[in-house]
This record gives C-alpha cells, sequence and structure tokens, in this order.
C-alpha cells in the first residue's frame, strides 16, 4: 500500500533581505521645512488675530455697558417719581377752595415721596440739638442760645444722604459761645 502524505509542504521562512536605497529615510528638504514653518506662523497668527479681536471686542462692549449703566442708573428711581409727580398734577387740578382737603392732599404726596426715599435709602439730615458735623452740615450764621457753642440751634434747610453718603448738607443756625 501506498502511503498518501496528507500534510502540506511547508515552505522554510524566507530570510530578511538588506536594506535598499528604496527603503531609507530622507530629510525633508529646506522648502519643505521652509513651508512647514511658514504655515506654523500663518497658524499662531490666525490665532493671536482672532484673540486680538475677541479682547478689542469684549472691551468695546465693557464700554457699552458701562455707558448704558450711567445713562439708565436712575431709571427705576425715576418710575418711582411718577407716581409722585402724578399726586401732585392730580392735587392741583382739583377744583376745590377747601384748604383742609388741598393739605390732606400734600401730607399724602410727603407721605408718598417719603415711601420713594425710603426704598432708595434716601435719609434726611435734621440735626436740631446735635455739634455741628462739617460733614454733614453747614453753618450759615449764628444764634445766641442757652446751648453750648457750636450745637445746631436751628435748621434753615435739612439735608440728604445717600446710602450714608452726603447728597447736601444740611444749612444750619449754631449757638454762640457766651463771652
Amino acid at each position: 500500500m501506498e502511503q498518501n502524505d496528507t500534510n502540506p509542504q511547508v515552505e522554510p521562512l524566507a530570510e530578511p533581505q538588506p536594506a535598499t536605497a528604496n527603503t531609507t529615510e530622507v530629510m525633508p528638504s529646506l522648502e519643505e521645512m521652509l513651508k512647514a514653518a511658514e504655515l506654523k506662523a500663518q497658524e499662531h497668527y490666525d490665532a493671536w488675530m482672532y484673540a486680538k479681536a475677541e479682547g478689542e471686542n469684549i472691551r468695546r462692549r465693557a464700554v457699552e455697558d458701562v455707558s448704558k449703566a450711567h445713562k439708565f442708573a436712575v431709571e427705576r428711581f425715576a418710575n418711582e417719581m411718577l407716581a409722585v409727580k402724578d399726586s401732585l398734577d392730580a392735587g392741583l387740578a382739583v377744583q376745590t377752595e377747601n384748604i383742609e382737603s388741598f393739605k390732606s392732599g400734600m401730607e399724602l404726596t410727603l407721605k408718598q415721596l417719603s415711601s420713594v426715599f425710603e426704598r432708595f435709602n434716601i435719609s434726611e439730615i435734621n440735626p436740631v440739638g446735635e455739634k455741628l458735623d462739617p460733614h454733614k452740615h453747614q453753618a450759615i450764621g449764628m444764634l445766641e442760645s442757652d446751648q453750648p457753642a457750636n450745637t445746631v440751634v436751628s435748621v434753615m434747610q435739612k439735608g440728604y444722604t445717600l446710602n450714608d453718603r452726603v447728597l447736601r448738607p444740611a444749612l444750619v443756625m449754631v449757638a454762640k459761645s457766651k463771652d
């Protein structure tokens, strides 16, 4: 009997061939390196220009925001004051000759104005009996009085503060020393 060889023939491994001139790495030419550097420089320049433009836009928007803030800073206060003006207009439009009704209307309007001042932290400076404070009071004269010298005797015009900052000093008369 003949024996069949069922094992396929295995070919021996090929031995590595030495590198030829076609497979060696070639250094890029100076022109290629220059083009690559120019592309990189252009990318950096574009990024810088974008950042510069973005910074300019941010600055411009900030200037616009500050301008709008200055322009409309009193808008809330102005809206509240419109109600007070409407009350004054309504009081003047009344045709009655009754002084009491006119006075009560004025008192209600003053109360309305005082509530607006309170909402916006505007306070009166009414320093009768206090020691003269040149930061809050402006003395316009001196009077003979039993009170100690430089004590506020009377207020000619009330002063006002906004959030503890003097808007207008009170005009006052102070006690004169008894010399």
